[in-house]
């Protein structure tokens, strides 16, 4: 046996191994029980061996020789077989341990790099997950901000659901339930903010403008009747603001909500049209000025220039995108535009209205949220809803039904109505043609609107015996479709 090889204390091929270990641990002469081993060195101190993986302190060769003769007189024939043992299948090892670091494999001595590696990365990721979940609380704390500002903004109408509680025994029973009828209401009160658009008697308010919305059930469709506000009809007797009860008369629709608010106005409409009505909206001109605003201006063309000191209103002939108080004069115009008569200034309102659904569906305000938050903020702003149209959610869940109907399926029209016999200007309803059209709207079947030239058209081809083609595509169903004057959200108003 080689002394040199058998007391070289060079560093283990691996330091897990039994044997390994159990070697190592009788070098120093102390056994794995912690007595002191037998033997021990003749000037009797105890013998203290290189330490593992230290290939810097190797011993002398005599005194290694020495060692080696006393461990073995020492531990008997088994310890020095084992030594042996331990030599013969050790010094490869430690010899290619020692090879490696003169090649610059990687040792034991190299791993702290790996483990300031490996911490250096730790921290790093834990530094990019606490910003991400700030940020996500940002984000959170924006949006729920964003949305109480909304939810606060809207004016919930808890009088007019009071006194509609009160007549529920003599309204109209609903006949689809999945449908929605909504009444929108535009006040033309001159209080607060609207003072500059005329005189404020005591701070009265007008049905300036009232729309039925019909919203299909399977929201494929939206319709919009518009309700002129001097269309005679029966106003049942309603509860004045000074909890006063007015007689049921025969006069002019838009006193119903001078006299009796929302509740007398919804009450009237449902006595006319025998349709239940689901929600209500009112919404006042800075309102609707600031929606126009907030889709950047809706486009028009005029085939005159307008010059309405009343309307304040100035503007040239052609293509043109108005702002919101444009917007609003455009609207309200009627002694300069046309023959000055209400007829046409809701056919100019109607086809507003669609040019301004459309701007919003293509330019995808709808689906953005971040051009839609504008719009909302501007109608909640200036928006009064009955408690089921209240919150932010319940508008939201109303816009999301209606962003995927065709523009083109979003129509617009007016009761048929003519001049009123007893006083041309005032108006009543066309029979059997408003009733036609309240039994469609009120069993959610369909209607279909054409412009009046198209209609007169057909209606004079109809009269002669010859086929329109109003008469051409109701013919190709079962049940005629009623159809009638008006536009859609698709027409071009620059090509009409």
């Amino acid at each position: 046996m080689d002394a040199d090889v058998t007391d070289s204390a060079g560093p283990p091929s691996d330091p897990d191994r039994p044997e390994a270990t159990e070697g190592g641990g009788q070098q120093d002469g102390t056994p794995q029980d912690g007595t002191p081993e037998s033997g021990s060195p003749q000037d009797g101190s105890p013998r203290s061996g290189t330490p593992q993986g230290d290939v810097s302190q190797e011993k002398d060769p005599a005194a290694a020789e020495a060692d080696t003769a006393d461990g073995a007189g020492a531990a008997g024939p088994e310890a020095g077989a084992a030594e042996a043992g331990e030599a013969a299948a050790g010094s490869e090892p430690a010899a290619g341990s020692v090879r490696g670091e003169a090649d610059g494999v990687q040792t034991w001595a190299d791993q702290p790099k790996d483990g300031i590696l490996a911490a250096r990365r730790s921290h790093w990721l834990r530094w990019t997950a606490l910003a991400a979940s700030f940020l996500v609380l940002i984000a959170a704390g924006v949006g729920w901000w964003m949305y109480k500002k909304l939810d606060g903004n809207i004016t919930t109408d808890t009088s007019a659901v009071a006194e509609l509680k009160a007549y529920e025994k003599e309204r109209p029973t609903p006949v689809v339930v999945d449908a929605q009828n909504i009444l929108l209401i535009g006040s033309d009160s001159r209080a607060g903010d609207n003072r500059e658009y005329g005189r404020d008697d005591g701070g009265s308010q007008r049905s300036d403008t009232t729309i039925l919305l019909h919203l299909a059930a399977d929201r494929k469709s939206a319709t919009a009747v518009s309700i002129p506000r001097d269309l005679m009809v029966e106003i049942p007797g309603c509860r004045t603001a000074d909890d006063k009860k007015t007689r049921e008369r025969f006069t002019q629709f838009n006193s119903a909500f001078e006299l009796g608010g929302t509740a007398c106005t919804i009450r009237t409409v449902e006595r006319m049209t025998g349709i239940r009505i689901d929600h209500h909206m009112v919404v006042d001109f800075n309102g609707f000025k600031d929606m126009v605003d907030a889709v950047d201006g809706v486009e028009i063309c005029l085939k005159e220039p307008i010059n309405d000191k009343d309307a304040h209103l100035e503007l040239p002939a052609g293509r043109q995108t108005l702002n919101g108080e444009e917007a609003l004069g455009y609207v309200r115009a009627r002694k300069s535009l046309g023959n000055g008569s209400d007829t046409e200034r809701m056919e100019r309102q109607q086809q507003f209205l669609g040019a301004l659904v459309n701007k919003m569906q293509s330019n995808g305000v709808l689906l953005n949220p971040a051009r839609l938050y504008p719009v909302l903020d501007a109608a909640t702003k200036s928006l009064t809803t009955d408690p089921g149209l209240a919150s932010l959610r319940d508008l939201y869940d109303l816009v999301r039904g209606m962003r995927d109907v065709p523009t083109e399926q979003v129509q617009f029209l007016t009761v048929p109505r003519q001049p009123y016999r007893n006083d041309p200007n005032r108006d009543e309803l066309v029979e059997p043609d408003a009733g036609d059209l309240f039994k469609q709207l009120r069993e959610d079947k369909p209607v279909a609107v054409v412009p009046a030239d198209e209609l007169e058209e057909a209606e004079r081809d109809r009269e002669s015996g010859q086929d329109g083609k109003p008469d051409d595509v109701a013919s190709e169903s079962p049940t005629p479709t009623p159809t009638y004057s008006g536009s859609s959200a698709a027409d071009d108003l620059c090509k009409q």
